[in-house]
């Protein structure tokens, strides 16, 4: 299906880049993030032949940076969000300084819950009133599915988007949207750099291009996705393992990570 205009946060590099990329070129786009020149950047070089693409510099992690976004996104009238923009720390919660603790709630948690509910009532008037259909795919993670220890508070607030995110779609399952949780593992992004972490030599690591293509296959063909067959395994094996065997085994791996 093509939309008519895609917001993506967290746009200027990595996963939301991806998208802004993989989406038909009807599609117009809004794309929102803190980084002016790449997110700038990233608008001409697919802002050619005419095709609309605004850009939002915002933080997300303040109320007006949610704000702005929301206001920027109703005015261009999206009829697909892309929650993509998250942020994460490796560290006991003790040891992480405050601010970095609470911007994980807000990015991770508290952006794509205002974002959805600012605009999915005009967006689902929109669908009616033209006959189609609207979508919605928020980024969760792998580590939605277990506790991890020194990732606590990426991990928990994964685990609710996720959540959120089947219970929207069950609550919007006679509506004309379409909602889907994506299920990353690590993947060759600037994430690891951002949380004060050495890429895992160990793990393997999936292209951003790959997790934005999948996203696009599955939306409206399943309400979650886990991207790679390794990490899907892990995530049938982490719900049916007992819980405390999980955390221990998370924490084992996270070690590695320092």
């Amino acid at each position: 299906m093509t939309y008519q205009t895609a917001l993506i946060t967290g746009a200027s590099s990595g996963i939301g880049a991806a998208f802004a990329r993989a989406l038909p070129k009807a599609t117009g786009l809004l794309l929102t993030g803190r980084d002016r020149d790449r997110l700038n950047a990233l608008a001409q070089e697919l802002g050619l032949n005419g095709r609309p693409v605004r850009t939002v510099i915002a933080d997300l992690a303040t109320a007006e940076g949610r704000q702005a976004v929301i206001g920027a996104a109703g005015i261009a009238r999206v009829d697909l969000i892309i929650n993509n923009a998250g942020i994460g720390r490796l560290g006991r919660v003790v040891d992480n300084m405050e601010p970095h603790e609470a911007e994980m709630v807000q990015v991770n948690i508290a952006a794509p819950v205002e974002i959805i509910r600012g605009l999915l009532p005009d967006m689902l008037r929109h669908a009616k009133e033209s006959g189609t259909r609207c979508g919605i795919i928020n980024v969760a993670s792998a580590a939605a599915f277990a506790p991890m220890p020194t990732f606590a508070t990426y991990a928990a607030s994964k685990t609710f988007l996720l959540n959120y995110t089947e219970a929207l779609a069950e609550e919007m399952s006679s509506e004309p949207v379409d909602i889907l949780a994506l299920c990353p593992g690590a993947t060759e992004t600037r994430f690891f750099e951002r949380a004060g972490v050495e890429k895992p030599s160990m793990t393997v690591m999936h292209q951003a291009e790959r997790v934005a293509a999948e996203g696009l296959q599955h939306l409206g063909h399943a309400r979650v996705h886990v991207v790679g067959p390794t990490n899907y395994l892990a995530s049938l094996a982490m719900r049916l393992l007992p819980r405390r065997f999980v955390t221990a085994a998370a924490e084992t791996t996270l070690q590695k990570w320092k």
